[in-house]
C-alpha cells in the first residue's frame, strides 16, 4: 500500500466506524474499503493507537472480534446526561448483582444464581434478558433441563470488553479480612 493510499484507507475506516450504529468486523471493513483483511487490521490497530495517544473523548475499541468508535469511559457521565430519560434509572442493585454472578459463573442456571444470592431472581433475569445483556446459552443435562444463562455481545459492548476474559479478577473485589467461600 502506498503512503497516500494507506492514509486514505485509514480515513475511510475511521469514517465507517464513526457512522456505523453497530460494531463492524475487519472482514466487512476490508471488503468495503477494498483492501485485504490483514491490511485493514493493521490500519485499525494504528488508528486505535493514534486515538489512545491523544487527548479527546473518543477511542477505537475492539469488542468481541469487531471494531467500533466509542466514547472514553471518563466522559460517560456527560453522555448519560445528554440521553437520560425521565424515570430511567439503569439497573437495580439486584440486577447488577445478578449480572455479575452470570458474568463470572457462566453458564449458570437460575437456581444456582438464587442459591448464591439467597433470593428469587425472576425479575432481575427478565430485566437483563429484555436489555439483551444476558441470553439463554442452552440447557443443563439432567432432570428439568434447566436453562443456562450467559452474557451477550451487548454486555461486552456496554462494558467495553474485547471478550469475557477482560473482566476484572474477583480478587480485586474482595474486602480485606473477608475470605471467599
Amino acid at each position: 500500500m502506498t503512503v497516500l493510499f494507506r492514509d486514505q484507507v485509514k480515513a475511510a475506516l475511521e469514517v465507517m466506524l464513526f457512522v456505523a450504529s453497530e460494531p463492524l468486523t475487519v472482514q466487512t471493513l476490508a471488503r468495503i474499503a477494498e483492501v485485504e483483511p490483514a491490511d485493514a487490521e493493521e490500519l485499525l490497530q494504528e488508528l486505535a493507537a493514534e486515538y489512545a495517544g491523544r487527548p479527546g473523548g473518543l477511542k477505537l475499541a475492539e469488542v468481541a472480534g469487531t471494531w467500533q468508535m466509542c466514547t472514553r469511559s471518563e466522559y460517560a457521565p456527560y453522555v448519560e446526561r445528554l440521553y437520560r430519560q425521565r424515570g430511567s434509572t439503569g439497573l437495580s442493585q439486584a440486577g447488577v448483582e445478578t449480572l455479575a454472578i452470570i458474568a463470572y459463573r457462566q453458564p449458570i442456571t437460575r437456581a444456582e444464581i438464587e442459591m448464591i444470592r439467597g433470593v428469587k431472581v425472576d425479575s432481575p433475569i427478565n430485566t437483563l434478558l429484555e436489555r439483551n445483556l444476558i441470553e439463554e446459552k442452552g440447557r443443563r443435562e439432567g432432570p428439568g433441563r434447566a436453562v443456562l444463562y450467559g452474557t451477550t455481545l451487548e454486555f461486552l459492548k456496554y462494558f467495553g470488553l474485547k471478550d469475557i476474559s477482560q473482566l476484572p479478577s474477583l480478587e480485586e473485589f474482595l474486602v480485606e479480612g473477608i475470605e471467599p467461600e
